[in-house]
């Protein structure tokens, strides 16, 4: 079974040369730590930075330097800070290759609830309606089930929607699942799991066919 680290290095097995990406708040800022050596990856944040690099060692901290979630980062070579209209004009023009976010709920169409549970005070949406509507491609990075133990992997999402049928891979603790229109469709699994234990914490339309590889990271 995989720890949020892991989820971390298999997503950045998915980034290529050249691309944009945007990393959302919690597992997602992870993969800055683990893109492959000799790659050109350019992070970008929406409240308004080009060229994010991996977090700094302790001690090494800039508190004027954060990402979306208010942690500390760093820049590259090459990096530009804006103002955070200009980071969203990037977003809404389709500039950003891949989007990486974390999900409360994912359904197997496609949808995804990220922002909001009922009766819990938040500040809003923040960027994430505009990189689900925008972005040419995404992949939710989350924990299988809640803490009650629960699917988050469902047939519907049952809070609030931050997007429609836009995401296109989930990477959980247990397996890499791309979604279809046959549902979750399982592709990889993590060493010291089973079939059937994905089958039980997956409430959505789960196709399990072939030869399923080994998660390597």
């Amino acid at each position: 079974m995989l720890d949020k680290y892991g989820i971390a290095r298999r997503i950045a097995q998915e980034l290529q040369d050249g691309f944009y990406v945007n990393l959302g708040i919690g597992i997602p800022t992870l993969v800055a730590n683990y893109i492959p050596e000799g790659m050109e990856v350019v992070l970008q944040s929406e409240n308004g930075l080009l060229g994010m690099g991996p977090f700094p060692f302790e001690g090494d901290e800039d508190p004027d330097l954060i990402n979306a979630g208010k942690q500390t980062i760093t820049m590259v070579k090459g990096s530009s800070i804006f103002d955070s209209a200009t980071s969203f004009g990037m977003i809404r023009a389709g500039k950003v290759d891949l989007t990486v976010l974390g999900a409360m709920e994912v359904s197997d169409r496609g949808d995804i609830a990220n922002w909001k549970i009922p009766g819990k005070m938040v500040k809003g949406m923040g960027g994430a309606m505009d990189l689900v509507a925008s972005a040419r491609n995404i992949i939710v990075a989350m924990q299988h089930t809640n803490r009650a133990g629960e699917s988050k992997l469902l047939p519907e999402c049952t809070l609030p929607i931050t997007g429609l049928k836009c995401v296109k891979k989930v990477v959980t603790e247990l397996g890499v699942f791309d979604i279809t229109e046959r549902g979750f469709e399982l592709r990889e699994m993590a060493e010291d799991v089973t079939i059937d234990e994905i089958r039980a914490k997956t409430l959505g339309r789960l196709v399990v066919e072939g030869d399923i590889k080994v998660i390597r990271i």
